[in-house]
């Protein structure tokens, strides 16, 4: 089978209401999806399983209840075969804690979510809080980065020192606003001491010509997982990227799938 046909796993999705103040309705009209558009447009990519995270338990910036968003993921995502997703951790509010120690323990979700941008708490101050967690429960993390709060490099005196806690620093090439230097999450791979930070597609800066395979050639294709952030991006288009990159069959076949396998272990091997 070649690579663009590889059953994908995205490991950085969505579902619910984009709610941003700073953009317009019609806006948040286009970047909101319900589960069911989720899945058409994963399907459109060949896309086999979804990792999503309620946008409820994220917007507003600064307002969102996550705790609310956790119990809309857990109630609705295993309607959805093709769904998993991530539990949110916000340091914030402390019932998420509680909540993401009930939830890992069930096949439907994955992982940590944490997100310092949008629930507006730096990093580098409620990072052992949360790397401790994470180590605690044996749990993979996908985190926001590239913005003020959420720097790649601010992660990583927290996976140096939680060495068994896998970190996926979502968006590469965000250096800022889905703008500034593409390099910052492929640089904090490098830096990293242990081989524990990886970087995920779901950047809109990922549609930029070479951004991928320059950091396939920076850091290997084992340290890139396939993201679409969907509904917020088109998924098919970024499905098109990876199949249209200029990287070999193995190359693509890890981003797409295989590295999730491996991360994500028998949460979403059976699929």
């Amino acid at each position: 089978m070649s690579a663009d046909q590889v059953p994908a796993i995205d490991v950085h999705a969505h579902y619910g209401r984009y709610d941003r103040q700073e953009t317009t309705a019609l806006e948040n009209q286009f970047m909101t999806g319900d589960p069911a558009v989720v899945v058409a447009r994963a399907r459109q990519a060949r896309t086999a399983l979804s990792v999503v995270s309620p946008l409820k338990g994220l917007f507003p910036r600064g307002q969102a209840d996550a705790v609310a968003g956790n119990e809309e993921a857990a109630e609705v995502v295993p309607h959805f075969p093709e769904l998993r997703y991530w539990v949110i951790v916000h340091p914030l509010q402390p019932r998420t804690y509680d909540q993401a120690r009930l939830l890992l323990a069930t096949p439907q979700c994955a992982g940590i979510k944490i997100h310092p941008e949008e629930h507006q708490y730096p990093i580098a101050e409620h990072g052992t809080a949360l790397f401790t967690f994470a180590a605690e429960q044996e749990a993979v993390v996908l985190a926001h980065s590239g913005d003020p709060l959420s720097a790649p490099a601010a992660y990583l005196p927290f996976a140096d020192a939680f060495p068994r806690v896998s970190v996926i620093l979502a968006h590469l090439g965000n250096g800022g606003a889905a703008g500034g230097r593409p390099d910052l999450q492929v640089q904090a791979i490098q830096a990293s001491r242990h081989g524990n930070v990886y970087t995920d597609t779901s950047s809109a800066r990922s549609l930029m010509p070479g951004l991928i395979e320059w950091a396939v050639a920076q850091v290997g294709a084992e340290r890139l997982l396939y993201g679409t952030d969907t509904p917020l991006y088109f998924a098919p288009s970024q499905r098109a990227r990876i199949d249209c990159a200029e990287l070999s069959d193995t190359e693509r076949r890890l981003i797409l799938r295989d590295n999730a396998l491996r991360l994500l272990g028998p949460k979403i091997a059976s699929d």
